[in-house]
């Protein structure tokens, strides 16, 4: 069965969204599904793949997504092996005037429950707005005549280190071309800090002022010392702006259980992704310690990663060992592993 090719176009703000969706749509002669078809589905990205479904694979469809739907959502919901249709590409319509002020935000989305319909766990508007940044196949930057050279310098570089692999469009009158790669897959690895974990990050637009550092450390952190570090030092921009900080962590107080550390803004989340136990055999660790990346603006990368050491385990607390480790204070929600959920 011949399959519908959809393009997906993502972006917070939504008039701006509304606008480039409607005009993609009249430019290739693809039919519109615009948000407001499938914002009161309990499930939105599902409900997205069923209505392209039964769209003219010749002609394929145009999707404009809601605010409160995950790209992570999406693109498994497109990529499940039973749809029909397909995401070919993912568009983001980003403010350049606005870009930062988008992912410096601290307000949070509720996002509802697929089954029940209502509101289920709250994401922050942040986290939306950079993971809709990452994993785009191209971002359209509006807004944008206005601003300084310089500042329109930072931000297209910042764009591009957040999302190396997205091709990255000036928006102008009408739209200009698209062009796609492969449909997505379930298997996505284009945000930049993917990309830097993995030894693979080459931004090809650079500003002296945006730069991306990696951090290892074999040393558990002390989490008093971590939340000091991230409140205190890190957010006030003590190091410079962290705009984008990623990857897995282990914390002194929760031994065995690798985290992802995920923080954008002002905003971060850590929450367990294994447990050392659950491995099999020839299973391979996540991460041994910490393995993180960060992406920002005027960062000191030496005094960042200096800072960071100072967090992690001394050579006294390493001795002391885990018994000694439980005591200490630990001011992070609590980690709930699907050991824990079947027990």
């Amino acid at each position: 069965m011949e399959s519908i090719g959809v393009i997906a176009v993502v972006g917070v703000c939504r008039p701006e969204r509304q606008g480039y969706a409607r005009r993609l749509a009249a430019s290739t002669g693809r039919p519109l599904l615009p948000a407001s078809r499938v914002a009161g589905s309990p499930d939105p990205a599902h409900e997205a793949v069923i209505l392209a479904s039964w769209k003219d694979p010749a002609t394929g469809a145009v999707l404009e997504v809601p605010d409160e739907v995950p790209v992570t959502e999406l693109i498994g919901a497109f990529a499940d092996q039973e749809a029909r249709a397909r995401l070919l590409g993912l568009v983001c319509v980003a403010d350049a005037a606005h870009l930062l002020d988008d992912l410096l935000r601290d307000d949070h989305v509720a996002l509802r429950d697929a089954e029940s319909g209502v509101a289920a766990r709250l994401e922050a508007s942040a986290q939306l707005a950079v993971t809709q940044l990452e994993y785009a196949s191209t971002i359209v930057l509006v807004n944008w005549a206005a601003l300084p050279p310089e500042e329109l310098a930072v931000a297209m570089a910042l764009v591009n280190h957040l999302s190396p692999r997205a091709r990255l469009r000036l928006h102008r009158e009408g739209t200009s071309h698209l062009e796609f790669d492969e449909p997505y897959s379930v298997e996505q690895d284009r945000a930049g800090w993917i990309c830097l974990l993995n030894g693979d990050f080459d931004p090809h637009m650079t500003d002296r002022r945006v730069s991306a550092v990696r951090y290892e450390q074999i040393r558990p952190l002390h989490p008093g010392r971590l939340q000091h570090l991230l409140d205190e030092r890190i957010e006030p921009g003590e190091f410079g702006l962290v705009v984008r900080s990623a990857g897995f962590c282990r914390l002194a107080t929760r031994p065995g259980v690798v985290g992802q550390w995920e923080h954008v803004g002002r905003v971060i989340s850590l929450s367990p992704i294994a447990a050392d136990a659950a491995l099999a055999d020839d299973d391979e660790l996540l991460a041994v310690g910490q393995d993180l990346a960060f992406i920002g603006i005027d960062l000191d990368h030496t005094r960042l990663a200096s800072a960071l050491d100072e967090a992690a385990l001394s050579d006294d607390e390493i001795a002391a060992g885990p018994s000694s480790w439980a005591g200490y204070a630990d001011p992070f929600p609590a980690w709930t592993t699907a050991t824990d959920r079947h027990e």
